[in-house]
Parts: structure tokens; sequence; C-alpha cells
């Protein structure tokens, strides 16, 4: 069977197939970056590309694992060079070869080289490559399955698709890691997910970084998880590990911890913005998941918070078509999301539902006060819907499904 083909990051990638600037791809473990390798290399033989210009290393499989220092890997990758013809050199899990930067800037120095580099986390921006290559190579950030990907994933695999509604539902509770879409037992879908979190704490965190107090980490990790979505301020979080959990905890070093987890792509920060001051507010930030399974994985009590669901949903949706967010100020009140992409912005409220009167009046308020002419959205799961005061209101399920663009 083919690769499942997520369209929305092949064709990001397609202008540069031929091009000899680096491409990285980044992403958390198991979001389908060696897959999206795999695929675009798919794609260069559909083209007629022959097999012996194609090299592919991945730095996991068994029989590469041995390949750690920059020379294994320098010699691993000209055993594999036939003749001197144009290659296109893949390399999975770069990071795990510490130096690789030189092996990768020396290929990409002599020419005759489009290159590909997959990484788990934003180590892999770091160091040599960071430096010696600013400008010359381009990252492409993924994530796992949006909803669309999902639904489309589920038909590729022979899968039923069921009602949109219950769909959307299983999405938000179970995720988008695309190896999960494999179990039908509830059960084994949070061990597999669970598995994919110790991976990275075990591969990408603590054999990346010294962690010494390693309960402290695990308690400032499940607090983030469990409150994902929340507003969260560093004074808030040591306040509740000094006087509820009873842990002496100093800010710096919740601050490393969660440096660490952002890092490692568990979780994205999403800043806040002032709308009248036209300034970025520090502290009181919100984290966002990078797949809403991970909630899933690590709680027994697995019923749908709509509110900080629903947000993280449209975030991962977003941010995966190169969308800037920030969350929105306004005196006392917040605008879920302002987004951005290039000179163009949008106001963002999401909602369970709008059929109380008091909780539409209390979702469109934000907007009142916001002067300027940018679209403004509302995002309910809402079957019917209704426009007022120039905001669209649209139904979230319908929007992530047909892959829609805030600005189309």
């Amino acid at each position: 069977m083919k690769l499942y083909r997520r369209e929305q990051y092949l064709k990001k990638i397609r202008p540069f197939y031929d091009d000899d600037i680096i491409k990285v791809i980044t992403g958390i473990r198991r979001c389908g970056k060696s897959s999206l390798m795999e695929t675009v290399i798919e794609e260069l033989k559909e083209r007629g590309v022959p097999d012996k210009d194609i090299v592919y290393l991945d730095l996991e499989k068994r029989g590469n694992r041995s390949i750690k220092t920059p020379g294994q890997l320098e010699a691993a990758i000209e055993k594999r060079l036939a003749d001197d013809d144009f290659k296109y050199l893949f390399i999975d899990e770069v990071q795990n070869v510490e130096g690789y930067e030189e092996v990768v800037n020396a290929y990409n120095a002599d020419g005759g080289f489009s290159i590909f580099i997959t990484g788990s986390n934003s180590y892999l921006l770091s160091g040599e490559l960071m430096t010696k290559l600013t400008g010359r190579y381009v990252e492409f950030e993924m994530f796992p399955l949006s909803f669309a990907e999902y639904l489309g994933m589920k038909r590729h695999l022979g899968r039923e698709v069921g009602d949109a509604r219950r769909e959307f539902e299983d999405y938000l509770r179970f995720g988008g890691f695309p190896r999960s879409l494999a179990y039908d037992d509830p059960d084994a879908k949070a061990r597999y997910i669970e598995d994919v979190v110790n991976q990275i704490i075990e591969k990408d965190i603590k054999g990346r970084k010294k962690i010494r107090h390693v309960d402290t980490f695990n308690r400032v990790m499940t607090y983030l998880i469990n409150n994902f979505g929340a507003p969260t301020s560093l004074t808030n979080l040591v306040d509740h590990f000094t006087n509820v959990e009873k842990i002496r905890v100093q800010r710096r070093t919740i601050a490393s911890y969660i440096q660490t987890l952002v890092d490692a792509k568990v979780l994205y920060r999403c800043p806040r913005f002032d709308l009248k001051s036209r300034k970025s507010l520090r502290g009181e930030e919100k984290y966002y998941l990078a797949d809403p399974g991970i909630y899933f994985a690590r709680n027994v009590d697995v019923r749908l918070n709509y509110g900080p669901s629903l947000e993280n949903a449209l975030y991962l949706y977003l941010r995966a078509r190169d969308y800037r967010l920030s969350v929105g100020r306004i005196g006392k009140l917040e605008c879920d999301f302002i987004a951005r992409q290039r000179n163009a912005y949008a106001y963002i409220q999401v909602a369970m539902s709008i059929a109380d009167r008091a909780t539409e009046d209390r979702e469109y308020r934000p907007f009142s006060y916001i002067r300027d002419g940018y679209p403004r959205f509302l995002f309910t799961l809402d079957p019917l819907l209704q426009g007022r005061e120039g905001v669209r209101h649209l139904n979230l399920a319908d929007f992530m499904a047909g892959e829609h663009g805030l600005f189309e």
C-alpha cells in the first residue's frame, strides 16, 4: 500500500526538491516525519529519479543505530554513493549523531546534493547548523494529523468513517498520532501515546538535558498537560507547587522545565498581546499540547473539557498552516486568538455552543471593543449558524474537515 500523502506539507516542500538549500523537517516524535520523507522519495521516483541517486539513512533503524559520530555518518553516506551524479540525501533522526552539523555542512558546501533531514525537536536547529548555515536551510514544522488528515488516513487504511460529529469527538479525545489509528481499543491507543511521551522524555529531554530533580520535572509536566489552554504564570506555578504540592522549586527551574518541554515540542507556547498598547505581554501565556491524545493518555478521566480542547485543536490547525497566534487582551476581556499570516490579521473566539443567550453575548463582547476592520470569527460546534455584528460564525468541525483557511 502506498503511504498516505499529507499534501499540506508536500506542497510546501516541493518547490525545494531540487534546490541545494537544506530541507529541515521538525516535529514531535511519531507525528509522521519519516513517512513524509518516504513520500518525498516516492514522488522523486515517480518523476524518474533512479534509485541510485537517492540515499536514505534512518538513524533509528536496526543496522544504523550504531552510527553515533560524524565520521561514522560520513562513512555510511559514502558507502551508498554509486557515482558522482546529483544525489538526493535523506537523513532521518539526524540528531542521534552528535556533531552531525559538520557532515551536513560539508555535503551542502560540496554541491551536487539536495539534502533533507528530520529531527524530533528544536535542538536540531542549534549549534553548527544554526550558526554556519544561516540562510541556507528552510524548516518545515510538522504536526500530528489534522482532523481532515485523520479522516483521510482512516479512509486510506480502509477503516469506516462514521458520523462527522462522533469522529470529531474521537479526534479531540484520541488525537492525531498516525500510528494510533491502527488501534481500535481506547486502552491500546492510550498505551501507545503514553509510550510516545515516554520516548520523548527519555530520548529528547533526559538524553540531552541534565534534569537533577526528575520528580519535580514530572510534576511540572503533569501540571502543564492537565491545565493546557489555561493562562499560566511562573508566579502562580511557584505558588501552586509551594502551597499545594509542598515542593520547594525556584522560578528559574520551572521556567527551564517549561522551555525544555517546548523545545521537545510536547507543548506550544501562545503569548499574550495587548490590543490597546499593541505590545506583547510577559507572563500569563497559554500552553497547548502538540496532540490532544497526550492529555487522554495520561489521565483516567477522559471526559472532554470542550473549551480548551476546541482551542487546542484550532491552535494546531492554524499553526500547521503557518499562522502566527497570540492570545488577545482588551482591558479585562480576552480574545481567544489573534491570527496573523503575513500582513493579514483575524480575531477568533472559540466556544462549544452559543445556544444560551448569555454565552452568546459573552463570546461576542470582545469583538465589540476591537476598532480595526480585520475579519472576526466565532467557532462553535453549533449545527445552526448565525452572523452578528460582522462576525463570521462557523462550525469548527466542518471548517477543519474542509481544510479551509481564514483568509480564503
